[in-house]
């Protein structure tokens, strides 16, 4: 975070406390090991970059999967709430990566890792 290495298992955001029953937007953009950010209702609240394996808040772990300072290039997505209980209403997951040619027929705007062989014409 920062440009410094970052290792504590929490680390506080500058959203602000959604309290009562309400829906609240969050999305999380994710572009492999090189940002990553935290939006809710529209503003970035949490920023970092470059994420990688390692810290000391995972036990047990294999020593052989956990390889500090290996980049975190993928992985698995959990949500998780700690110590309130939480509803999700919907759940998106878009790849961001695919077809870049606007000739295409399946181009999106949005891609922003290029994936030539998936383009369809």
């Amino acid at each position: 975070m920062n440009g410094e290495l970052h290792t504590a298992h929490c680390t506080n955001s500058k959203s602000k406390t959604y309290d009562g029953d309400q829906w609240v937007r969050v999305e999380v953009l994710a572009h492999g090991d090189e940002l990553i950010k935290h939006i809710v209702e529209g503003e970035t609240v949490l920023e970092y970059t470059k994420p990688q394996i390692g810290g000391g808040a995972a036990s047990p772990t294999d020593p052989a999967v956990k390889v500090d300072g290996t980049p975190l290039t993928g992985g698995y997505i959990s949500l998780q709430a700690e110590t309130a209980p939480i509803d999700f209403r919907k759940v998106e997951l878009v790849n961001l990566e695919g077809c870049t040619d606007p000739k295409a027929t399946n181009y999106k705007t949005y891609f922003v890792k290029s994936n030539p062989a998936k383009c369809k014409y």
